[in-house]
């Protein structure tokens, strides 16, 4: 993170920027951790991800308090919302409201990259670093549903999605 040099007078945070080169790469996820709620004095948390064609990312969950932003921004990405699936494409923007179920991945046939904003933030780059230790059999599965509440992130599963993703 770079330090602007920039007063704040509204004494929420200072400005943030994040060079492309200096966010973390969690290469495994497609994941790049931009702005995480403790920079934002809680405001937002910001990644991006860059899947692979027809790549599998997040797994249905929903958030209790907070919204989720996708901006697309190449590509084609299938996300849950609720109980249907909506492909969006490169500069659609879908946002999900709290408590709804949602996840994404990579359109079949197609790369996805996608601006993911987190309002109110949520500290969440641990729980990316988790799932990667998860994915890798380095951390036992159930550890990930013993953290539901820390990260507001609370899996469901959907037969909608299943289905979808059946390509």
């Amino acid at each position: 993170m770079t330090n602007l040099g920039i007063s704040h007078e509204s004494g929420l945070y200072p400005p943030v920027l994040i060079r492309a080169d200096e966010a973390e790469h969690i290469a495994s996820l497609g994941h790049f951790l931009l702005a995480d709620a403790d920079v934002t004095g809680g405001h937002l948390s910001s990644h991006r991800v860059a899947l692979a064609t027809g790549a599998d990312s997040a797994v249905p969950h929903y958030h209790r308090g907070s919204s989720e932003l996708f901006h697309v921004l190449d590509g084609r990405l299938d996300v849950l919302v609720g109980d249907t699936v909506q492909t969006a494409d490169a500069g659609d923007l879908l946002i999900v409201p709290p408590g709804l179920s949602h996840a994404f991945g990579a359109h079949a046939g197609s790369t996805a990259e996608a601006l993911i904003v987190i309002t109110p933030g949520v500290r969440r780059f641990e729980y990316f670093r988790l799932v990667e230790r998860t994915r890798a059999g380095l951390e036992p599965p159930e550890t990930l549903r013993m953290t539901q509440e820390r990260f507001d992130t609370f899996f469901v599963d959907s037969a909608v999605w299943e289905r979808a993703r059946a390509h």
